[in-house]
């Protein structure tokens, strides 16, 4: 069952007829968006009401923020010119971080040297190495914007950040399985800034969890929200 499945059918309960959703993006199973746009046509009505009527029929862990009136042929997945992606990871159980957070116990990482590598990603545009099925693409370039790994004053909880114009299959959890294997020195910088610049992927891809990533922002040229979800009670100060 995915997401769009259960929006759809709500949709045509609320309607009275069938209603096609069309996302900004698809995600793994168990993958987040605590921002997350999709268009669909309706016929106009009181906007205020039908966004009561979604939310009280959806289930608890989905929920309509807004509803927007957007030009006849805005395209929630064409149009988007920048989406932004959250990894968050915890370094000791915890039941309360299960669903939210990837789990990576009683690793001793080197927090310098992975940031040191995140450092490097806005420096390069081609992410063939770090893509699954890179040769159903076109091309493998992504423009990456910004890249930052913070660490919160506990130093038991991770978060890392990218934004980019697009991004390539599960490219965001094979970059955090590297990040990992430099913090625990499988995998040196060297290494890592190879795969970037000379475009070979690895013998072996390892994804990160996939329960520890959000889609958090999605910015179109007519629109941007700002990135509102404070995730797992951990406030934007506290990390560092």
């Amino acid at each position: 069952m995915t997401v769009q499945e259960v929006i759809e059918d709500v949709l045509k309960k609320v309607l009275k007829t069938p209603s096609s959703v069309n996302g900004c993006g698809r995600t793994d199973a168990g993958v987040h968006a605590s921002q997350y746009f999709f268009h669909a046509d309706i016929v106009e009505r009181a906007l205020d009401e039908l966004l009561f009527n979604l939310n009280h029929t959806l289930p608890p862990d989905i929920t309509v923020f807004d509803i927007i009136p957007v030009h006849d042929r805005a395209n929630a997945r064409f149009d988007a010119i920048q989406r932004s992606y959250d990894y968050f990871i915890h370094l000791r159980k915890d039941p309360f971080l299960q669903a939210s957070s990837a789990l990576y116990s009683d690793m001793q990482l080197d927090l310098e040297r992975m940031k040191a590598a995140v450092g490097l990603l806005p420096q390069y545009e081609d992410y063939y190495a770090f893509c699954k099925s890179p040769a159903k693409y076109e091309h493998t370039i992504c423009r990456v914007s910004s890249a930052h790994l913070w660490v919160d004053k506990s130093g038991e909880r991770l978060r890392f950040q990218i934004s980019a114009n697009r991004f390539l299959t599960s490219m965001i959890r094979i970059i955090v399985g590297r990040l990992l294997e430099i913090g625990t020195g499988r995998m040196s910088l060297e290494a890592f800034e190879g795969h970037l610049r000379d475009k070979k992927t690895p013998r072996i891809i390892t994804g990160a969890h996939p329960q520890g990533l959000y889609l958090s922002k999605v910015v179109y040229p007519y629109l941007e929200l700002p990135q509102g979800t404070v995730f797992g009670g951990v406030e934007a100060g506290d990390w560092a």
